[in-house]
């Protein structure tokens, strides 16, 4: 069952907290709510936060996921405490909206002090990152550690390829030094 918060602002908060290896006590959501509304300062409207909190060895791990009108805000933290793994994972999203938040008002700031000087433009210029190079090739079906020696072998952090089964998929090295694989799902 997940936890609302409603914040002073009329904020809804729906936080979605499960534990792998590790029990999900009443202290540790009542400290997850605690700190994840910290973050309601940057919200309009209801959102929702999945949160997956993992213990291996003595690793205490927290992934926290929230999706706001499209915007994918993801952050991971390992400690060897959990309190402080919710700590540095709020921290991390908390950097992440503020950047998102600062680079949407410098564009509002920006166009409007252009507009105000020049007038408004019929055309206007993309600021945005742009396609500048597109690539094709050939995707012959392959196992999974084909694509990963094929992968190791161009230097690349990421390879599409044709899986066995003919749908395509990707696998990609993850920070621990491992591998992760993206499989479409029918």
């Amino acid at each position: 069952m997940p936890a609302r918060i409603v914040a002073e602002g009329g904020i809804i908060m729906k936080i979605n907290a499960r534990g792998k290896n590790i029990e999900v006590t009443p202290a540790l959501q009542e400290y997850l709510e605690k700190k994840l509304s910290k973050l309601d300062k940057y919200f309009n409207g209801e959102l929702e936060a999945q949160v997956t909190l993992n213990v291996v060895r003595e690793s205490h791990s927290v992934d926290v996921t929230i999706s706001i009108n499209g915007l994918l805000l993801r952050g991971e933290e390992a400690t060897e405490d959990m309190y402080a793994s919710i700590d540095l994972v709020v921290d991390k999203i908390e950097r992440q909206l503020h950047k998102y938040k600062t680079k949407i008002n410098r564009k509002l700031r920006q166009k409007g002090l252009k507009e105000q000087f020049t007038g408004p433009r019929k055309e206007e210029e993309a600021a945005e990152p742009r396609v500048v190079r597109t690539k094709r090739f050939v995707m012959k079906p392959m196992p999974v550690e084909e694509a990963i020696l094929q992968m190791d072998l161009l230097g690349h952090d990421f390879y599409v390829f044709a899986g066995e089964t003919g749908e395509i998929n990707v696998v990609y090295r993850r920070k621990d030094g491992n591998y992760g694989l993206i499989e479409p799902e029918a």
